[in-house]
């Protein structure tokens, strides 16, 4: 009989020391051989979710990720969204935050060129769950625009190009209102004072700093771009600025021609004097602070330097402007 009870007692400890080796492993023991970044779109089963995590390798201990599963009621439903795990976490971590949505931030990157709100809205799409069709949706949604500040016109004004980790699967109005907080919280009361100090509104240097954009890219001279069309505005000069006319045409233009320089629109800054009504295109931050930052000189002209390196040559009066484009004339019949 005690030798029966001894039995009875090393199967229940033998038991027992099995369930705990399990419960260790699947809570406290790290899972993973490396980092997994996983990505579950709405239409996505567990059974589909689960076989593309196993697909990536990094799975110490396969059975420990299917019991975590079952545990915790992932085997039945998962939430859609995007989830980076450590090495260090455990398989019933990984569970909850597939069950319960814990979900890991993505970085939304806006930059390059963004010369339309479909534009703005094809690089949302491209990066969020969300489709392009959606924020463009929004994007030209009049009511939407106003309960934010801002119209279709001006919208750009209310977005800075940068990096914002955002989740996954926020809906394109959430991102947009991100975004648009995100501007106004950049427009410190130093940058505000700046700006007033050039004498503009917020958004006129957002206006201005779109068309410093459409003129060059080399870093160095862009206050110095802004600095002429400063001086041009304050004394009442037409911008004259050929980006505004390629927005004109859709920026389908090869090259502004004189005849491109009638067209009859009020962004047309040959044919209207001051600053458009709103952006040409979604202005970097290096271009606002440019405008803020702007230089103070007697420029009003610059052409394209002759060096033909992406740098422009600036002139304080006409007869000079005139001998500039007639040097980078030469140089590009000679090329």
């Amino acid at each position: 009989m005690k030798k029966v009870i001894i039995a009875a007692a090393i199967a229940i400890l033998a038991v027992a020391g099995f369930f705990a080796v399990r419960f260790v492993a699947d809570r406290k023991l790290p899972g993973f051989s490396k980092s997994l970044d996983i990505y579950v779109y709405p239409d996505e089963t567990p059974e589909a979710v689960l076989d593309s995590i196993m697909a990536q390798g990094a799975v110490l201990r396969k059975g420990s990720l299917r019991r975590a599963f079952r545990a915790v009621g992932a085997d039945k439903s998962v939430q859609p969204g995007h989830y980076t795990v450590a090495p260090s976490s455990s398989t019933m971590y990984l569970s909850r935050m597939l069950k319960f949505g814990w979900q890991t931030p993505v970085n939304l990157t806006l930059s390059g060129s963004i010369r339309s709100r479909g534009a703005l809205a094809k690089k949302i799409g491209a990066q969020m769950l969300v489709d392009s069709a959606e924020v463009a949706s929004a994007l030209n949604s009049p009511d939407f625009l106003e309960a934010n500040g801002t119209d279709t016109t001006l919208v750009f004004t209310k977005i800075i190009p940068n990096t914002y980790s955002i989740k996954w699967t926020e809906g394109s109005e959430a991102i947009l209102e991100r975004l648009f907080k995100e501007a106004d919280d950049w427009w410190t009361p130093e940058r505000l004072a700046k700006a007033s100090a050039q004498g503009l509104t917020r958004e006129e240097v957002s206006t201005l700093a779109s068309i410093v954009d459409g003129e060059s890219h080399y870093a160095p001279e862009l206050p110095r771009i802004a600095g002429v069309y400063l001086n041009r505005l304050r004394t009442g000069m037409l911008l004259q600025a050929d980006p505004t006319v390629a927005y004109c045409f859709g920026y389908t233009l090869k090259r502004v021609l004189n005849r491109h320089l009638e067209y009859d629109s009020p962004y047309n800054t040959y044919k209207y004097k001051g600053l458009p009504p709103g952006p040409i295109s979604c202005p970097p931050v290096s271009c606002l602070e440019a405008v803020l930052g702007a230089e103070r000189h007697d420029y009003i002209f610059f052409c394209a330097s002759p060096a033909m390196d992406g740098t422009h040559i600036f002139a304080s009066t006409y007869q000079q402007h005139l001998r500039n484009a007639r040097a980078f004339q030469q140089a590009l019949t000679r090329r």
